[in-house]
C-alpha cells in the first residue's frame, strides 16, 4: 500500500492544513440554524413594514377577503405591493411553532400592500415565495377588479384571473422597447361623413373626453374610423384601448392603425396570441412602453396607463360576454373604466343595442350618426319577400327560395360574389309541419326531432329514439319540412342550380377571413361572413323567421344586427348593391332593416322595456339550481326591499353527449331558473345581497347543492 493510500485511509488526520480549516469552518456553519425556505422558521422579519397584506388565489365567495403574512428579511426587497408570491395556506391556529403560523398548502397568490403591524391578532405565517418582483398589479388595476366583482356578485381573485395574464419568465426577462414620443394629429379621414365626428376627434386629440354611440355607416370604413379615434388620443399624450368581439374585427383595426401609424405604437391582446407572447405585450402596456391596446374581452382589463378612450365595437355580440366566472360584459367594464378614469368612451356598431340607447336616452353619452343622405349613399337596396309571396310561389315552397332571391343571385353573380347567410350550420337540424309549421316533436320525451344527413329516419335531438311513422298533432298532416336548413345543405342546393360557379361556406369548422371580388357563392352563418374584395354584389338572408322566432327577449334586436353586419358588407345600392330578406315584412325588425334605421329600432325596443320592466331599465339576475336549493337560497337571501322574483321556472334537460350551453344544468338533472328584478339603483344593492347568500352556502361546505347566480345574464328567454 502506498503513502498516499494510507493518508486517504487515515481520514481528516493526514489532510493537508487549508483543507481541515475548510472542513472545521463547513461544520460551525452547519450548527448554525438556518431558516427553512417557504416556511422561514427562526428567520429575521422584515425591519420595516414586516407584514404583507395578500390577496390569495382562491375563487371562493366566502374567502373573498384579504389575509395577513409575515414578511422574512431575505424577501423584503423583492415583496413589493402588486408582485406575485405564494403562501401556506389552511393551517390551523394549533400549528404555530416558535411564535409562527406553520402548515397548510402552497398556493399563489398577489401581494397588496405593506404593513407596520397586523389587525389580525394571532401568530402570522411567512410569505414562502416571491414568485417574481415584477409588479404586475397596480393599484387602479385592483380597483377595477374590486368594481367588476362587486357589480357581478364574484370574487376579486376571480376578476384577476381573467385581467392578469399567466406569468411566463421568458417573457419577463425580455425588456420592453421604449415608449415612442405621442404622433401628430391624424385628420379626421372617415369621420367627416359623420354630424360631430371630426368634433369627436378633436375633442380626444385635444385632452377631452367625449362619451359617444357612433351608428357607422355601411361598408368596411369602420376600421379606419376606430384607429383615427385612437391615433387622436394618443397625439395628445394619452393611452387608448378598444376591444373587439373576434380576432377578424382586430386583424382588421390591427392593419388601419398599423398604416396610420407605423410599428410599435399600439398592442395586440388576444386569447390565441399564445401564453408568452400575450403575456410579453401585456407588460409592456404595464410598464408603459405601449399606450394603444386592441383585442377580444381579453384586452379589456389591459394597464393601460393615463388612460384616453375605451371604445367597443358591435356590443351586441355573444362574443363580448365572458364565459368564467363572474361573466362580466365587455360594455360594462369599460363603462366602469370610463367613470372611474374620466376618460372618453367611444361604442359603435352598424347596428344599436337596447344598452347603447339607453346611453344617449339618459344624457350619459351623445350620438354619433350621419345625416340620412349619407346612410342613403351608402346602404344597399333592402327588398323583402314573405309568407304571402312564398305561398304564391309553388317553387319556392319547394327550394325555400322564392323568385326574387334567385333573380337577385343571376344578377349579382354577373357583376360579382353573392353572399348567402343561413341561421345556423349544419345540415337540416330541426323540422316541422310543412302544413301548419308546428315543430316536430318526440311522442316520447316531446323533444325536438331531426333530420339526418344520411336521409334515415328521423331522430330526437333529447332522448335519441327514432321516429318513423312522424304525424302532426295539431292538423294532422304528414308532410315535413326543415325549420332551419343549415350552410351545408344551403351550398348543395345553390351548387345544383349554379353548377358553374364556386360554392365557398363559412362557419364553424372554417371561418373566412376574405374572399375575392371575382363571381362566387359565399354561404355564412351569422357572425362568420368574410368580406369580399370590392364589396358583395348581393345578399340573401334566408330563414329570417327562424332567428326572429327565438324564444328570448332580445330575438328581434339580436336577428336585425346580425342581418345589417351582413348587409353592410354589400357594395351601396348605388353600385348595385341588393338585400333580399326572406322574413315578414311588416315585422319591425324587417322594417328597419329596409330603412336602415337601428337606432329607431333600439329606441322602441327601450320604451317597451321600460313599460314591462325588463333590462336595461332594470338590473337583473338570474338564480338557477335545483329547485330545493333555489327555494331554500331565497327563503335565507336578504334581498332587497324593492327586489322582485319571477319564476322559478324549470330549465331544459340537457341530454348526455350534446351540446351544452354556458350556464346550463349538468347532464340528465333537472334545473329551475328564477330571475331576480329591481329598479335601478338598486343593482349594487342586489349584487351585494346575492353574494352574501352564496358566500354562506359555500361556507358550509361541499355537500350543498349547486346554486349558480348570474348578473343581468344576456338571455332571459
Amino acid at each position: 500500500m502506498s503513502s498516499e493510500n494510507g493518508q486517504g485511509d487515515g481520514g481528516a488526520e493526514g489532510a493537508p492544513p487549508e483543507q481541515l480549516a475548510l472542513i472545521r469552518e463547513s461544520v460551525r456553519k452547519a450548527q448554525v440554524p438556518r431558516a427553512k425556505p417557504r416556511t422561514w422558521r427562526g428567520a429575521a422579519l422584515a425591519k420595516e413594514l414586516p407584514v404583507a397584506r395578500v390577496l390569495v388565489d382562491k375563487g371562493v365567495l366566502h374567502l373573498d377577503r384579504y389575509f395577513d403574512y409575515a414578511v422574512p428579511e431575505e424577501l423584503d426587497a423583492d415583496a413589493q405591493p402588486g408582485v406575485r408570491v405564494r403562501v401556506r395556506f389552511g393551517a390551523g391556529r394549533h400549528r404555530v411553532r416558535d411564535g409562527r403560523r406553520e402548515g397548510g398548502g402552497l398556493i399563489d397568490g398577489f401581494l397588496v400592500e405593506r404593513l407596520a403591524e397586523s389587525d389580525y391578532s394571532g401568530p402570522l405565517a411567512a410569505l414562502a415565495q416571491v414568485v417574481s418582483p415584477e409588479r404586475v398589479l397596480s393599484e387602479e388595476l385592483l380597483g377595477l377588479a374590486r368594481a367588476v366583482a362587486d357589480r357581478y356578485a364574484g370574487s376579486l381573485a376571480d376578476v384577476l384571473q381573467l385581467a392578469v395574464p399567466p406569468r411566463s419568465a421568458r417573457a419577463e426577462q425580455r425588456p420592453s422597447p421604449e415608449l415612442l414620443p405621442p404622433p401628430g394629429k391624424p385628420d379626421p379621414g372617415g369621420w367627416e361623413r359623420y354630424e360631430r365626428g371630426a368634433g369627436f376627434l378633436e375633442s380626444l386629440a385635444s385632452g377631452g373626453a367625449p362619451r359617444a354611440v357612433w351608428n357607422a355607416l355601411p361598408g368596411p370604413g369602420w376600421s379606419d374610423e376606430l384607429a383615427h379615434a385612437v391615433a387622436a388620443t394618443l397625439a395628445s399624450g394619452r393611452g387608448a384601448l378598444a376591444v373587439l368581439p373576434d380576432g377578424r374585427a382586430v386583424a382588421r383595426v390591427d392593419a388601419a392603425l398599423t398604416a396610420l401609424l407605423g410599428k410599435g405604437r399600439h398592442a395586440v391582446l388576444t386569447a390565441d396570441a399564445g401564453p408568452e407572447k400575450r403575456y410579453r405585450e401585456w407588460l409592456a402596456v404595464r410598464r408603459g412602453s405601449v399606450r394603444a391596446v386592441i383585442g377580444t374581452r381579453a384586452a379589456m382589463f389591459a394597464p393601460v396607463q393615463n388612460l384616453g378612450l375605451v371604445a367597443v365595437w358591435d356590443d351586441g355580440d355573444d362574443s363580448h360576454s365572458e364565459l368564467h366566472a363572474p361573466q362580466p360584459h365587455a360594455r360594462e367594464v369599460l363603462l366602469l373604466r370610463a367613470a372611474h378614469d374620466k376618460c372618453g368612451f367611444l361604442l359603435g356598431g352598424w347596428s344599436c343595442t337596447v344598452e347603447a340607447a339607453q346611453l344617449v336616452e339618459s344624457g350619459w353619452a351623445r350620438p354619433l350618426v350621419a345625416a340620412r343622405e349619407q346612410v342613403r349613399a351608402a346602404a344597399p337596396l333592402v327588398r323583402t319577400v314573405g309568407d304571402t309571396d312564398l305561398a304564391r310561389d309553388e317553387a319556392a315552397r319547394a327550394a325555400r327560395l322564392p323568385t326574387l332571391a334567385w333573380q337577385a343571385v343571376r344578377e349579382g353573380l354577373r357583376h360579382g360574389p353573392v353572399l348567402v347567410q343561413v341561421p345556423r350550420r349544419g345540415y337540416v337540424p330541426r323540422m316541422a309541419c310543412a302544413n301548419c309549421r308546428a315543430p316536430a316533436r318526440c311522442r316520447h320525451c316531446s323533444g325536438p326531432l331531426e333530420g339526418q344527413e344520411t336521409g334515415a329516419a328521423l331522430r330526437c335531438g333529447w332522448c335519441g329514439r327514432d321516429e318513423s311513422g312522424w304525424h302532426c298533432p295539431e292538423c294532422g298532416g304528414f308532410r315535413l319540412r326543415a325549420q332551419v336548413v343549415g350552410a351545408r345543405r344551403t351550398a348543395e342546393e345553390l351548387g345544383r342550380a349554379f353548377p358553374a360557379v364556386p360554392v365557398r361556406t363559412s362557419g364553424r369548422e372554417q371561418v373566412l377571413d376574405t374572399v375575392p371580388g371575382t363571381p362566387a357563392l359565399v354561404v355564412s352563418t351569422p357572425g362568420a361572413e368574410p368580406v369580399a374584395e370590392g364589396g358583395y354584389a348581393a345578399a340573401l338572408l334566408l330563414d329570417g323567421w327562424a332567428m326572429l322566432g327565438r324564444p328570448d327577449l332580445r330575438a328581434g334586436e339580436d336577428a336585425l344586427r346580425r342581418w345589417i353586419a351582413a348587409a353592410a358588407l354589400v357594395r351601396p345600392q348605388g353600385a348595385g348593391g341588393t338585400v333580399v330578406v326572406v322574413a315578414e315584412p311588416t315585422l319591425r325588425p324587417v322594417q328597419a332593416l329596409v330603412r336602415w334605421d337601428p337606432v329607431g329600432h333600439a329606441v322602441r325596443e327601450l320604451a317597451e322595456r321600460a313599460e314591462l320592466g325588463f333590462p336595461p331599465v332594470s338590473r337583473m339576475a338570474a338564480v338557477s339550481g335545483p329547485p330545493e336549493a333555489i327555494a331554500e337560497f331565497l327563503g335565507t337571501a336578504e334581498l332587497p326591499r324593492e327586489a322582485e322574483v319571477l319564476g322559478p321556472v324549470p330549465l331544459t334537460v340537457t341530454r348526455a353527449g350534446g351540446p351544452r350551453r354556458p350556464g346550463a344544468p349538468p347532464p340528465g338533472e333537472h334545473w329551475e331558473r328564477a330571475l331576480v328584478r329591481v329598479p335601478p339603483g338598486s343593482g349594487a344593492a342586489l349584487a351585494a345581497a346575492l353574494k352574501a347568500a352564496q358566500a354562506a352556502r359555500m361556507a358550509r361546505g361541499p355537500g350543498e347543492a349547486a346554486v349558480r347566480v348570474r348578473i343581468d345574464p344576456p338571455d332571459i328567454g
